[in-house]
């Protein structure tokens, strides 16, 4: 069963929203057999990358809101946070597009890479204060996660990748998307924000049923026949 989740690097409730899902998909008896597929979404496409300018004085400007309505917003998010055991350090955050970055998590992706790619990347941004539209910093990152330097170097400028951040964006607007982020499970059930724990978990036994339910299966006509056959450990 897939879980496909629209989500931006630069969004809070992102990552409070994966280690929600993470701590419902730890009990779910059929963790095993979910897919996690992240998929591109820019809250601010037109953001300008600028390491000299503090995310509070960004967010003042933007939201028009004071730079102390911004940090005590944060403070609060913060406190958020580390109820699912995140450390976020909002005076470290660089103000940074995030679209350089989503082509490497869709290069992640082609690798097996997607989830470890994500929580990197959530991790320099909210925690580490690293400036992740900086091609170096990301190739490092790419690397810390098992992706080839090389290749990772290229994603960063590939075309095609491009492409594929612009389908994922493009596939939210049609799914109606506004906010971030937005889990899609089993292709039909939508959670919207980062829900309690319990929301997810209950959201995952809905779609799980139907999604079972669905899976082709066999009637076997064989009765009690004499048929011979070899097991799955090789037994003859």
């Amino acid at each position: 069963m897939k879980i496909e989740i629209w989500s931006d690097i630069m969004c809070p409730f992102c990552y409070i929203g994966k280690r929600r899902l993470e701590a419902a998909l730890a009990e779910f008896p059929h963790k095993d057999e979910v897919e996690v597929i992240w998929k591109s979404f820019l809250l601010n496409p037109d953001m300008k990358t600028d390491p000299d300018k503090s995310i509070a004085e960004y967010l003042a400007e933007t939201k028009g809101w004071t730079v102390e309505q911004v940090k005590e917003a944060g403070d609060q998010v913060a406190e958020m946070a580390k109820e699912e055991g995140l450390d976020y350090d909002f005076d470290k955050v660089v103000v940074a597009n995030g679209r350089v970055a989503h082509r490497l998590l869709q290069f992640a992706k082609s690798e097996g890479k997607g989830d470890a790619m994500k929580e990197r990347l959530f991790k320099a941004y909210f925690t580490e204060g690293a400036n992740t539209a900086d091609p170096e910093t990301l190739v490092r990152l790419a690397v810390e996660v098992g992706l080839d330097a090389d290749k990772s170097k290229e994603a960063l400028d590939s075309r095609d990748l491009d492409l594929l951040v612009t389908q994922d964006i493009y596939e939210s607007h049609q799914l109606g998307v506004r906010g971030v982020p937005f889990f899609v499970m089993n292709e039909k059930y939508g959670v919207s924000g980062a829900q309690p724990k319990e929301t997810f978990s209950q959201a995952l036994a809905t779609s799980w049923k139907e999604y079972a339910e669905s899976k082709p299966s066999v009637q076997d006509l064989s009765g009690n026949g004499d048929g011979v056959a070899c097991d799955v450990d090789g037994n003859c």
